[in-house]
C-alpha cells in the first residue's frame, strides 16, 4: 500500500489523521471538521493548512486510503 495519509494511531489504527499526500506533496491537516465510521472502516471531513477540505476513506478491509477533495 503506497501511504496517502499519515495518521495518530494510539489504540487503534487511524485514529487522527495527521497529513495527507495531494499532488505529490504533503499537506498538514489543521482541523478534523467531521468524523465517522463506514462499514468499509474510519472517514474523515478534514481542513488543511492552507484552508482546502478534503475527505478521507479507510478501507480496512482493503488496506487503502481514498482522497477526495471537496
Amino acid at each position: 500500500m503506497s501511504e496517502l495519509v499519515s495518521c495518530y494511531s494510539g489504540g487503534r489504527y487511524a485514529e487522527r489523521p495527521q497529513r495527507l499526500l495531494w499532488e505529490g506533496g504533503w499537506l498538514g491537516i489543521s482541523k478534523i471538521l467531521s468524523s465517522w465510521r463506514s462499514p468499509q472502516g474510519p472517514c474523515f471531513r478534514v481542513l488543511t493548512g492552507d484552508e482546502r477540505r478534503f475527505e478521507l476513506m479507510f478501507d480496512e478491509a482493503m488496506d487503502d486510503w481514498q482522497i477526495k477533495a471537496l
